[in-house]
């Protein structure tokens, strides 16, 4: 009787069985495939605890997926996976493709130490670095001519799920799930590739068709909420865009799901702005340093109900709006003229969605300092963003019980009514109106040229 062929999945960032091609040319190879998450240290030491519970619940819903049979365990990638390739004789190890830095350096190491890795699709609907320009072959800066090569250029439809997954089951020692808990008062989203069809199924029903007027609006539920499902790789962005069409509210989503790719694609040829400028020039600018006034933006306490609501939403669900993530950005570089990185790794810290080039590259084109052509004079208004996308005040008072009591006509300036501040309610720790005329005259300070010697009479 000839023994069984077995080949590895290596789970990364693709936690489900649908669309998920790699697992499927594990599967298509082999008679048996051994499904295995690998904990990583280092990453675990630098993610916020509520990415860590939500990931610890992901894991339990794929590994039911897989019939209870996902091998887990901590340790070194390389060690973990040369013992169960010896422990099943397996010959091959399958994974979807990485682009980020730490990702494909790991990669790299694995590869290096004579591990054979069969690469088969991304977490991306178009690969980082396969749109270019057509002229001289040089990534895209913009993304406006991105989109619409990133449309010409397509994408393979979903891949189908496999009928049938048999994998081995697993020793004890491969049944290591983390025990993550979640910060105590938290609600995130719930975890898991059956979570993120079911919502996305709601969202193609009832919001996507209006998603175009109704995604800004922060007091409704009009966005998809899959950015955290893309992050895990519980639902695959070609499922989200199989059935688009072309109506103007649809292609507003396809839209959506480009700006992740472009900043992906942006990251992939400029590593080194995870953490650093894309334009460099605003290295010079004058900043602030973090202190009481940070501290009161972290805690959602500003005074500016907006941009309040908005933190405490992050602080709670591990999720903040995509219209006050730009405005709570903008606050932060351009009204407290503190640097972006501050904001980036408090983010990092607390979103469940932590997509690292989305979100260093988002609070790089809020900052001024990212992809975008004329940046850095717009400078949010957090009064008229909170009066134009929460008109009735309704996701204030969800966040900011102290205003609950106010009108929609008062909510968004409780300084200008008497029983304002009755309730608490912090007052502003700056003047926007002053501290955006600042913020463009510090911007002045590095476009200057030297100053020119006066002319003598």
């Amino acid at each position: 009787m000839t023994s069984k062929s077995r080949s590895i999945v290596w789970f990364r960032r693709d936690l489900r069985i649908g669309d998920h091609p790699a697992l499927n040319a594990a599967v298509e190879s082999s008679d048996e495939i051994v499904p295995v998450f690998i904990l990583d240290k280092s990453q675990i030491d630098e993610a916020g605890a509520k990415l860590l519970a939500y990931m610890g619940q992901s894991l339990r819903a794929l590994d039911q997926s897989l019939g209870n049979r996902l091998h887990i365990i901590a340790g070194d990638q390389v060690e973990v996976l040369s013992e169960l390739m010896q422990m099943y004789d397996a010959t091959e190890v399958h994974i979807s493709d990485e682009y980020e830095r730490y990702g494909a350096a790991r990669d790299a190491r694995v590869e290096a130490a004579g591990i054979k890795l069969i690469r088969t699709g991304s977490p991306y609907a178009v690969a980082p670095g396969r749109v270019r320009k057509p002229s001289d072959d040089t990534p895209y800066r913009v993304y406006t001519p991105f989109y619409r090569a990133w449309c010409a250029h397509g994408w393979r439809a979903p891949a189908k799920t496999p009928t049938v997954i048999n994998a081995p089951q697993p020793p004890d020692k491969y049944r290591a799930f983390p025990d993550f808990p979640m910060p105590e008062g938290v609600d995130v989203i719930e975890a898991g590739e059956a979570a993120a069809l079911k919502r996305f199924k709601e969202f193609s029903k009832k919001a996507i068709d209006h998603y175009d007027e109704a995604r800004n609006l922060a007091g409704i539920d009009g966005t998809s909420k899959m950015s955290t499902y893309l992050k895990f790789g519980e639902i695959h962005p070609r499922t989200l865009l199989a059935n688009l069409g072309q109506s103007k509210a649809h292609d507003t989503f396809r839209k959506e799901i480009a700006w992740r790719e472009f900043y992906a694609d942006v990251l992939f040829n400029n590593p080194h702005t995870d953490t650093d400028y894309y334009a460099p020039q605003f290295k010079a600018m004058r900043y602030n340093k973090p202190g009481k006034d940070f501290k009161a933006w972290c805690e959602g306490k500003t005074g500016y109900p907006f941009v309040d609501a908005a933190m405490r939403q992050l602080t709670h669900e591990g999720w903040m709006h995509n219209r006050t993530r730009m405005v709570v950005a903008s606050f932060l570089v351009k009204d407290l003229h503190l640097e972006w990185q501050l904001g980036e790794r408090f983010f990092a810290e607390h979103l469940v969605d932590y997509d690292v080039a989305s979100n260093a590259h988002g609070w790089q084109w809020t900052a001024g300092t990212g992809t975008d052509a004329s940046p850095y004079y717009r400078v949010f208004n957090p009064i008229e963003q909170g009066k134009r996308f929460d008109e009735e005040g309704d996701y204030i008072r969800r966040y900011v019980p102290e205003l609950a009591h106010l009108s929609a006509a008062e909510i968004h300036e409780p300084w200008l009514y008497l029983n304002g501040y009755s309730k608490g309610y912090p007052e502003r720790i700056v003047d926007h109106a002053l501290e955006r005329l600042e913020s463009l005259a510090r911007l002045q300070e590095i476009k200057a040229d030297k100053p020119e010697k006066p002319i003598k009479k």
